[in-house]
């Protein structure tokens, strides 16, 4: 079931979901946001196949997945990255905040893609 979003007019539209990544050896960290830039939930998953697909399953709890902003893709998000793309998901490197700030679902948020990257189509 794909939740949806009305603009108080009567109207639906489906949520289109995009995933920012924080990425770390041992967990991960997901922020899903709606195509307006809404914080939908926060999610840590170990960087494991069955924590990746936990991934996939709650982020399409809220909608159809865009795309995913992920930080480090030939490093700790390198297996993740794979997946995803596996899975038929946009994926996009981003960059690391030159500052670490005390909470990775702040660091997910930054990874999280802007709404120019989302017009890039897939290659």
């Amino acid at each position: 079931m794909t939740r949806t979003g009305g603009d108080g007019d009567g109207s639906a539209k489906a949520i289109e979901v995009v995933l920012g990544m924080d990425t770390h050896l041992h967990i991960h960290v997901a922020l899903a946001l709606n195509q307006l830039g809404r914080r939908l939930g926060e999610l840590a998953l170990p960087t494991t196949i069955k924590g990746y697909e936990k991934l996939i399953c709650w982020a399409k709890g809220f909608g159809s997945i865009k795309c995913a902003g992920i930080e480090g893709t030939s490093s700790y998000g390198a297996g993740l990255a794979r997946h995803l793309r596996e899975a038929g998901i946009v994926v996009m490197e981003v960059e690391r905040p030159k500052s670490r700030g005390p909470s990775a679902g702040a660091c997910a948020a930054t990874a999280s893609p802007t709404q120019e990257m989302l017009r890039v189509p897939p290659e």
